[in-house]
Order: structure tokens, then sequence, then C-alpha cells
């Protein structure tokens, strides 16, 4: 394992622009259940019924059921593992990270440049107003939040919608251009905690691969056609946090 960490970090302390992905996986090691695991979030509601933005249209307080639920795991801290890719970015040696992730780890580790391809649960919006409202003040409201805002004199009260994406909707076209400024150009790609079977997202460590880079995954499980360059089975706060001190080594 030492010998592939030690390769891993040669070639992104050797990199012209490298990249990191992510995915539930560096989550869960903060204590974020995977959503799709056994007993996971979308093995006791049924995603047609409560994941898409058709059934939130329909009936936002059924919804707001299981988003009830999902805000109660997401008080967590970041890992080793985040923690060591914001060292990573701050050195100069990350350009940005691609996230699948809702959570906000890698903003709260540190990392600055972070393109939240699924969106974020850390702002809410009113459909009505498109007003939008922070996690904080969110947090306050009775389980279902609803707008506050004065509308014509009288409060809106639409029931607020948490800014992430719905099976149903598009990827944000301002996190589609922000992968796409990230992938151009970069020679290496970090995949950290993620299968590679969502699509679009799982695109990028192809595109990284097509314009000649390398591909570099860790993984608890390892990803069923990723194809990687290297493969590091283990976990992610262990092994990035190894790779990111080598990599520091080798620049002192």
């Amino acid at each position: 394992m030492q010998e592939m960490i030690n390769q891993a970090a040669q070639w992104l302390a050797g990199a012209h622009k490298a990249i990191v992905f992510s995915g539930a996986g560096v989550s869960t090691e903060s204590g974020i259940p995977d959503f799709r695991s056994a007993g996971g979030l979308w093995t006791r509601y049924n995603p047609a019924e409560y994941g898409t933005l058709g059934a939130f249209l329909r009936d936002p307080q059924k919804v707001w059921g299981m988003l009830a639920e999902m805000e109660q795991v997401m008080n967590v801290k970041p890992n080793a593992g985040h923690l060591a890719l914001a060292r990573l970015e701050r050195a100069g040696y990350v350009a940005g990270i691609v996230t699948q992730n809702i959570d906000g780890l890698h903003q709260a580790a540190g990392n600055t440049n972070v393109v939240e391809y699924h969106g974020s649960n850390r702002t809410y919006s009113c459909l009505r107003c498109r007003v939008r409202f922070p996690r904080a003040e969110v947090q306050q409201m009775p389980v279902p939040p609803r707008c506050p805002r004065l509308v014509e004199g009288s409060r809106c009260d639409t029931i607020l919608k948490p800014d992430v994406v719905f099976f149903d909707e598009a990827i944000p076209m301002q996190a589609v251009i922000g992968a796409d400024h990230l992938v151009r150009g970069a020679d290496f790609v970090l995949v950290v905690g993620t299968s590679c079977e969502v699509y679009p997202a799982a695109e990028i460590p192809q595109q990284v691969r097509r314009q000649g880079g390398r591909v570099v995954e860790v993984n608890m499980e390892l990803a069923r056609g990723l194809n990687s360059h290297l493969s590091l089975q283990g976990k992610f706060s262990q092994i990035v946090p190894a790779i990111a001190e080598r990599v520091l080594a080798l620049r002192a």
C-alpha cells in the first residue's frame, strides 16, 4: 500500500492541473449514512414518491417527512480526508473539487473551489418568491419550514425546498459550467468515495482520462468500470491524508 501511496503522491505533485471527484463514501466516514446502502434512506423511502421535484410539488409536506430525517444526520464535521484535501488546495496542488455530495463538508474543511454537482442542503428556496434562505435560519423554523416573506401584505407560507437536485431535475447550469472549467486541462483526477455509476457526473474521470490524464481511485469498494491507473482500497480518512503528507514532504 505504501508504494501505491508514494506513486499517487508523485503523480499528484507532478501534475499540471489536479482535481478531485468525490462521492458519498467520503461523507460516510464523518457519520452520514450512504442513502443507497442497506437500511439507507432510499431503501425506506421510494425515490419516485419522495426524491423527485414532481413529488415535492404534489405534496411537499409528505416529502419533508423524509427530508426531516435526512437533516438529522447532516450535522457532522469534516474528517481527516476532507482536511487533507483542503491542505492540498491551500498548498496549490489541487485546483478544485467536483462533488456529488450535498453536505458542504469540503467547504467546512477549508476547500474554496468546490463544484456541488447535485446541489446543496446549505440553502433552501421558496419556489414562489424565489428567495433563498441559509440552512441555519431554516433549522430554526418548524417542520416543514415555510417562507416567512410578506407578499402583498400577507405571509407567503410556501413550504421551502432544499437546493438539492432531485432525481427528475437537470444539473444546474452553474454546476455544469463549473465542472467543465475544472476538468478542462486537468491531467490528474483523484476519485474518492464514489462508485462512478451516477451519470452525468461519472463522466468526469473519463474525460480526464481522454485528455491523457491519470485517474487515481481511493475507495472502500473499488469502482467497477472506472479503469483507473491506480486503485487504493481503504478508508478515505486514512489514505488521502497519507497521500497529502507524502506530497507535502516531496515539496520540502
